[in-house]
């Protein structure tokens, strides 16, 4: 089996609806959820006229691989209403791969670990909660780790526990 960190959030219509709906999708179409982080509202990164985000980090096993697990989330997306018409724009859900097992993934398509997961607390953050001393492959350094050099001061709240 295969071990996905997945992040998951959106920040259109029933924000923490649209979280449950794709754990279950999640579990119906790619796999088996082991662990959720607590859900985080977090600021918009990048384009930051808009609202904010839900955000949760998923441990992922999955009989997968990385390019059929990402071709499962896009269609997972678009079930659930996403429209990709404005870069780091609204929507409805957005799921990312974070890490996929200890692999080093550089496809026009995919590339694993996420290039910008260091560098944001949004993901960083949830991310910690369930995995902090998952070792990056590339930085070699523990996800805390990672997120006491982050850099980034946009603001994440925990919301909801779990």
């Amino acid at each position: 089996m295969n071990k996905a960190y997945l992040l998951i959030g959106g920040n259109i219509g029933d924000r923490l609806a649209n979280l449950k709906e794709a754990i279950s999708l999640l579990n119906e179409d790619a796999g088996s959820i082991e662990q959720v982080s607590s859900i985080y509202e977090t600021a918009p990164w990048g384009n930051t006229q808009q609202d904010a985000f839900l955000n949760q980090a998923l441990v992922l096993s999955t009989s997968h691989d990385a390019a059929t697990l990402l071709r499962i989330l896009l269609s997972i997306e678009t079930k659930m209403g996403r429209i990709r018409n404005i870069p780091l724009g609204p929507r409805t859900m957005d799921i990312d791969i974070i890490y996929f097992n200890n692999e080093i993934i550089e496809t026009n398509q995919l590339t694993i670990p996420h290039p910008q997961l260091h560098k944001r607390n949004f993901v960083l953050i949830p991310l910690v909660e369930i995995a902090p001393n998952y070792l990056h492959p590339i930085l070699n350094k523990s996800n805390s780790t990672l997120l006491t050099q982050c850099k980034d001061e946009s603001l994440v709240h925990k919301k909801i526990n779990f």
